[in-house]
Order: structure tokens, then sequence, then C-alpha cells
């Protein structure tokens, strides 16, 4: 853009020469340079904090599926990357064993319950103890809630989708074995359910940058497009500022100045919902500063938009 400017300025400065309008003296010589230091310190420089200006990224939340009981898997009817909703099932593990056991302690509940009625009635006619009433009691709630334990574990071998979303990268077969191992997710689940667009602004040009403010970002999937929006937050940490929890004194280590992120909520919630997971861009935020050079940030972010078409990087 500055040297659209500077073309424009040069041209003008040509034709008032040459048609005599200005005397070409060493003032207008040197005014080029002049022209050129005070739109870089008057309005450039400055529009780095007035009108921002970093790469978006839209994320979507990831749920690592892990079953909470162990098992062969019998059959698994989801397809990767299709629209599903929450409560549909993703894959099933052999019921039997879990089975066997609801069976298993349904039956010794309904022996301990006998003999507990029995026992009961004993102590009303005063030919029984309380202690034997009291552990028959015992007993009784002790299988309850065993029974609740293994009705949990069989309704578990169904694992279910935990909100609206898809799977990817679905490697899990009919036949394979799967444990309630935290380190061992078996899929991976995509939360379609709330996307977000994460925009990375330099820490120099991020000072003015508040809640409500306006956005313009343009996608790589759909060039030469501009999608408006606004800004939700500026995320309060970043790593680079997060201690580690370790039994070792402090380690000095390089420094970097790392770009906050800002987070922006687009107008069209429909424009998100088709975008993909990863989908970047490039995308501008309009402080109440330096308002001069909102337009040319306009301007060179729809030029980005155009290249877009043939820019893939």
């Amino acid at each position: 853009m500055m040297i659209a400017i500077m073309s424009v300025y040069l041209v003008l400065l040509f034709a008032l020469v040459r048609f005599g309008i200005v005397t070409f003296n060493l003032f207008w010589k040197v005014s080029p340079f002049i022209v050129l230091l005070l739109l870089s310190l008057g309005l450039f420089i400055p529009m780095g904090w007035g009108a921002p200006q970093g790469p978006s990224l839209v994320v979507r939340n990831g749920v690592s599926i892990v079953p909470d009981v162990a098992g062969e898997v019998i059959e698994v009817p989801v397809q990767p990357n299709t629209p599903l909703k929450a409560g549909d099932v993703l894959f099933r593990i052999d019921p039997t064993p879990y089975e066997a056991q609801v069976k298993a302690i349904e039956a010794q509940s309904k022996l301990v319950d006998l003999r507990l009625s029995q026992m009961t009635q004993l102590f009303e006619r005063d030919a029984g103890r309380a202690f034997d009433v009291q552990q028959r009691q015992s007993e009784s709630d002790q299988l309850r809630a065993q029974l609740d334990n293994a009705r949990w574990n069989l309704d578990k071998t169904v694992v279910r989708a935990p909100s609206d979303g898809y799977v990817t990268n679905v490697a899990l077969r009919k036949g394979a074995r799967v444990a309630n191992l935290p380190l061992s997710p078996v899929m991976a689940f995509i939360d379609a359910s709330e996307a977000q667009v994460g925009v990375e602004i330099a820490q120099n040009d991020a000072r003015y940058i508040a809640p409500g403010q306006s956005v313009e970002v343009t996608f790589k999937l759909w060039p030469g497009t501009i999608h408006t929006g606004k800004v939700e937050t500026v995320f309060q940490a970043i790593s680079t500022g997060q201690p580690q929890t370790s039994g070792l004194a402090v380690t000095p280590k390089a420094i970097e100045s790392a770009p906050f992120v800002v987070r922006v909520k687009l107008d069209d919630q429909d424009v998100l919902k088709r975008l993909p997971a990863g989908s970047t861009g490039t995308a501008a935020i309009f402080t109440d500063h330096v308002k001069a050079a909102h337009i040319i940030r306009k301007v060179l972010l729809r030029q980005i938009a155009i290249i877009n078409y043939i820019n893939p990087f």
C-alpha cells in the first residue's frame, strides 16, 4: 500500500513539474523522502496498533474417547466425518461378561433378601437376634451397590457420542480389544457444538484491543471473501508465561515475545459451522485508535483475500 501511495505521489509530482506548475527545486527533489517518512511515522507504523492484523485459525474442542469398561469390540457403526447427535452409538463392546455379572449379583441379592426377611420375622417373634437382622441388611445393601455398579458397567458397553459432532480417523474395527486406560484413547471425537476463531496478534500491537471491537477475517478456504465479527476476549495467559511444576530450581531459558491470542465471534455463525477445524486465514481488528489507518487496513486485507486464490501458504 505504501508503494501504491508513493507511486501516485511521484506521478502527481512528475505532472506538476512537467506542466510547469511547480519548480523542480531541492525541496521537491527531496519531497518523496519526506512523504515516505511522514507516511511511515504518521500512518503505517501506528496502523500496527490502531488496526492490528494477524493469522487466524478455526479450532474445535476434541474429546479423546476412552471406554469405561474393557472388552472385545463387536460393532463399530459410526462412519468417519459423518455428523452425529449426542447419544449416537460410536461402538459396542461385548456385553456377555457384564450381563453374567449382573445376573450373578441379582441371584445373590434375591437369596440375601430372602434370608433378611426370614431373620426379620424371627426377630419380630422374639426368636432371633437383632445382630443377625443387621448383618443380613448390610449384606443386602452391599449387593445392591454391587448390582448398581454392574448395571452401570453393562450400560457402558455401548459407547455413545458425548455431544453433537463427528469422529475422525476411525481405525477401530470389530474384534479389537479395548481397555479403560486414560492414555489409550480409541477414537478422536470432534465437538461441533462450538467452534472458535483465534487470531494471533503481536504483543506490541495488542495494547488497545478490547471486547466488542470490529473484526474482518478472510479464510484460505474461501478466497476473495471477507467475513465480519467482533472481539470476544483476549486470552490472559499463554504457555510461555506458565511455570511448570518440578523439583528443580528456576531454569533460565530464552525469552521470546510470543503473540497473544484474541478470540473472535463471527457475525454469521453459519459460516463458522461450515468451516473445518484447522481452517486458516488472516484477520484485522479495528480499535478505537488511529482510525485513519482503518481504510488502508481494509484495503490490505482485501488484497490478501484476492491473493489467496493463488497463494497456498
